[in-house]
């Protein structure tokens, strides 16, 4: 059906799951962060300073699954059962590996990490208190991940969906319950939001692994695969590593911000909180084309393989008006969210109506990049991600904050993302037209 629906509805059906139930999974982030919030802002400081570790282990284990999803589906897309399996079964043993190392290694460097970023004893305290109960579940999350992308590559879409919104919907109850110690519960502070999302990340993995046993699908983890085979291996990570620096690199920015004031860290965090909410529909209905794309990629259907990143390209730019108009008319409101201290609500209102000049533009380079890693174009959707943050977005907000303090840092949003839909553009345009 991948290739022979008519593409619109095909693709609103394949995206629509992943938009309601990353949505779901967007407002359990910003909950999480305002029950947070309530406890104080040193709190607050603590969940935006792990914040960047903790993003690049959610980036490791969403961007490897991106690969996994992506050469599944061309795979089945090309007829090639094997070839699926294969992938299917090394992408989620090389994806347990990496949470077994993460696990170890982000738990050791934390104290130094946060000794970099603040002085304040009660703000560190929380902080290690926080990201040792979530990163040794690094592991799980992986897991998940990895299922996720399977289900999503064979268009079981809502399984995924059920699978994001019972880890969410168990986090969202339980965060109240184990931070505040309500009825039963004991009062445990940060580490209650620690272990809720513990909880629900293990909640979403049993949901999995039931449905992957009961409900049989294309793509299966066999025995005979689980040793490492070089060119899968090789191919699942050229797609992976591109989309992994891709969610990863935007928290090198809280090194520039944290020379100013830890006030500029906390907005940054919840701007991530909050641009996770803006941004996630899009990613939804880019996760919705990817095994579109690369289905119809290995089957050599080059004009429907057009026709689906132009209709996913304009949705994406809707999408992102709309998050456009919510910055400018509801900036303050969104920030008395997050925290109750003045000087912060006023810098975050500067902060979101300056980065929202960049939101519109985006969705081309969102769009390109999740198109070529759709195709297994590893190796170009890794120059867009290098152009946007190493090449472009850090030497900007490097610049721009030397001549106009940390509001420099706002401005090299949108001028990094203006930028960085022209190159990718061209990218997507070029690649696309090569099976090679």
């Amino acid at each position: 059906f991948m290739k022979e629906k008519p593409i619109l509805p095909l693709l609103t059906s394949m995206a629509l799951p992943m938009v309601i139930s990353m949505m779901v999974n967007a407002l359990y982030n910003i909950v999480d962060s305002l029950f947070v919030a309530r406890i104080n802002e040193n709190a607050m400081t603590a969940l935006s300073l792990v914040f960047p570790i903790q993003n690049f282990v959610n980036a490791l284990a969403i961007g490897f699954g991106v690969g996994i999803n992506a050469l599944i589906a061309y795979f089945l897309g090309a007829g090639d059962k094997k070839g699926a399996d294969r992938a299917a079964t090394q992408g989620l043993v090389l994806a347990l590996i990496h949470g077994v190392v993460v696990t170890v290694l982000s738990i050791s460097i934390m104290p130094a990490f946060l000794d970099m970023f603040t002085n304040d004893v009660q703000v560190y305290q929380m902080g290690m208190e926080y990201a040792v109960i979530v990163f040794a579940f690094s592991t799980i999350t992986m897991a998940n991940l990895s299922f996720e992308k399977i289900f999503q590559s064979v268009g079981r879409m809502k399984v995924s969906m059920i699978g994001l919104l019972c880890g969410s919907i168990t986090n969202i109850i339980l965060d109240p319950l184990l931070i505040f110690g309500i009825g039963i519960f004991p009062r445990l502070g940060i580490a209650g939001a620690a272990i809720a999302t513990a909880i629900g990340q293990l909640c979403t993995l049993l949901l999995y692994l039931t449905v992957y046993n009961k409900r049989p699908i294309p793509v299966k983890i066999r025995k005979e695969y689980l040793a490492f085979h070089k060119e899968t291996d090789h191919r699942l990570y050229s797609i992976g590593v591109p989309a992994i620096l891709n969610l990863a690199l935007p928290s090198l920015l809280n090194g520039i911000l944290a020379a100013y004031s830890q006030i500029y860290v906390v907005i940054l965090g919840i701007y991530y909180k909050l641009q996770t909410f803006l941004y996630l529909p899009a990613n939804g209905i880019v996760q919705g084309m990817r095994p579109l794309i690369g289905y119809n990629y290995g089957a050599g259907e080059q004009k429907r393989v057009k026709k689906i990143y132009e209709i996913t390209l304009a949705m994406s730019a809707v999408i992102m008006a709309l998050g456009t108009i919510l910055c400018l008319v509801a900036s303050c409101g969104l920030m008395e969210l997050f925290t109750e201290n003045a000087e912060t609500i006023a810098a975050g209102e500067t902060a979101l109506r300056i980065i929202s000049a960049g939101f519109i533009i985006s969705s081309v380079s969102v769009t390109a990049s999740g198109a070529l890693e759709g195709l297994g174009k590893g190796t170009q959707s890794l120059v867009i991600s290098l152009f946007r943050y190493v090449i472009l977005m850090i030497p900007a907000a490097f610049v721009l904050c030397r001549i106009f303090g940390p509001t420099g840092v706002w401005h090299a949003f949108w001028i990094t993302e203006s930028v960085t839909s022209v190159i990718a553009a061209y990218v997507y345009h070029k690649a696309a037209g090569s099976r090679k």
